[in-house]
């Protein structure tokens, strides 16, 4: 699977960044039939709708040509948004201090789901604290991760 999300990084990131964006990342969720690509964008400025039409546009017909997805699937282009999905040790650093949630790939601690504030990134890392104690999760046993947006009143 680790194979097939690197071939379409590859085939997506040049053309988002051509276009003035940076790939935030991309989820590929299988649906019976049907699968769901979806490409997260990021930008300074923001994102808006007509960014997202854009790249949408320039990346289908890049897929349309190589192909790397058998059967059909739908494509959605996104900004990552304020609940932003987290895929890599740069992510995580980028929004330390944040309170985020992360499903790890196998139990620890007889739990999957975490939730607390990002202390940062040591090594490939990600240190966790939360109930007054600080965990080390390696990035690989990650299977998810997003910042949780917190509201003041």
């Amino acid at each position: 699977m680790a194979t097939k999300h690197a071939a379409l990084h590859a085939l997506i990131e040049p053309v988002v960044a051509a276009m003035g964006f940076e790939l935030w990342g991309i989820d590929h969720l299988s649906q019976g039939k049907h699968s769901r690509l979806v490409i997260y964008i990021e930008r300074e400025s923001g994102v808006n709708v007509e960014d997202c039409a854009d790249i949408s546009r320039q990346v289908s017909a890049i897929l349309d040509v190589e192909d790397p997805i058998p059967g059909e699937y739908r494509l959605e282009v996104s900004s990552p948004g304020m609940a932003r999905p987290l895929y890599t040790l740069d992510h995580f650093s980028r929004f330390q201090g944040h309170h985020v949630a992360l499903k790890l790939r196998a139990p620890f601690d007889g739990r999957r789901k975490f939730q607390g504030l990002l202390a940062g990134v040591e090594g490939d890392e990600i240190l966790l604290q939360m109930d007054g104690e600080e965990y080390c999760f390696p990035i690989e046993g990650i299977d998810s991760a997003h910042v949780v947006p917190q509201f003041d009143d």
